[in-house]
């Protein structure tokens, strides 16, 4: 069991966050943010923290940190008995499917995900149906019931590697049309889509990018693959936001501007005080609804815990569980 914070550890937390989060912001912080230490000390619980979230979530209570593959993966070596997720709800239901044992809690049952609801268990069926024998591959970013539809489930940091494992020359991709169409150009494997989208990369336009650089010389754009593709092609580099997090950490540019959610550039930016990191700031209404006021509610009530309906463990399971064998 962890220990709850002490003062130092306290200061080495405002010391990371200076950089991005005001003195005057961060004192409104403290009282929530000692508390959810105390509280995940008395309830054997660990909080993990989507790279999307606020940099107070992320770099303040969050015990394990990452895009969707490494919380899917690290969800597996949870040792405390409840795991808080903050993130959205699919994430919620992949910690729970691999780790049956334990209670999931969800700080908010809003947080959604347009891609997750752009497709229905249904729709895959649909789609099996007019392309016969065509292995699907299901974007984690999709319920338990559709996962449990699917062959393999893959992330935007690994479906280049999923699709090219299956060893065949067409697949079905579900549900964001745009990830599937990068991964087609990627490998030549022929992709068929469904009409999904993410609402936050979805906005952004190639114009958004030559105006990046017409204003900010020399800057290196780096654009998750979730967008369109005449935006990654504007773009120097593409992938997930780990990609973009191990692109800056070794390419060290001197200004960058990463082109996803928000919160990404402040969540790196505070370990890179040298670099410039020029935000065009498009916000997940779902994943901002995780704030440190919802993180504690859910540790001191036990609210909202995530359940899988017990018909669909195994299948969604199956299809993640492929995933994570991939190395």
């Amino acid at each position: 069991m962890r220990a709850a914070l002490t003062t130092p550890e306290l200061e080495t937390i405002h010391d990371r966050l200076r950089p991005v989060v005001p003195d005057v912001e961060w004192a409104t912080f403290i009282d929530d943010v000692e508390a959810i230490h105390r509280l995940k000390a008395e309830r054997d619980a660990v909080v993990l923290g989507h790279n999307y979230m606020t940099p107070e979530v992320f770099h303040g209570v969050a015990d394990i940190v990452g895009d969707s593959l490494a919380l899917a993966r690290e969800a597996q070596h949870v040792e405390a008995g409840t795991i808080v997720l903050a993130g959205v709800h699919f994430m919620a239901e992949t910690a729970k499917l691999l780790n049956p044992g334990k209670r999931v809690l969800l700080p908010d049952l809003r947080s959604g995900c347009s891609l997750a609801e752009s497709i229905t268990p249904d729709d895959v069926r649909a789609l099996r149906a007019a392309h016969p024998g065509v292995p699907v591959v299901t974007y984690v970013n999709t319920s338990a019931a559709v996962k449990a539809e699917s062959d393999v489930c893959c992330t935007s940091g690994n479906a280049v590697r999923v699709v090219e494992s299956l060893g065949v020359e067409e697949v079905i991709m579900v549900p964001d049309r745009y990830l599937a169409q990068n991964v087609a150009a990627r490998t030549g494997v022929r992709v068929i889509t469904h009409p999904g989208a993410c609402e936050v990369h979805e906005r952004f336009t190639p114009l958004d990018i030559i105006s990046l650089r017409a204003g900010h010389p020399g800057v290196t754009v780096l654009a998750h693959p979730e967008c369109p593709p005449s935006v990654v092609a504007e773009a120097d580099f593409s992938g997930s936001t780990a990609d973009m997090q191990r692109f800056v950490e070794e390419a060290h540019p001197s200004r960058v501007a990463l082109i996803t959610e928000c919160s990404m550039s402040d969540n790196i930016a505070t370990g890179h005080p040298d670099i410039e990191f020029v935000r065009p700031c498009n916000l997940c209404p779902h994943m901002k609804r995780n704030t440190l006021g919802a993180i504690r509610h859910a540790l001191e009530t036990g609210q909202h815990e995530v359940t899988v309906d017990p018909d669909l463990v195994a299948p969604a399971r199956r299809a993640i569980e492929r995933m994570l064998a991939l190395r």
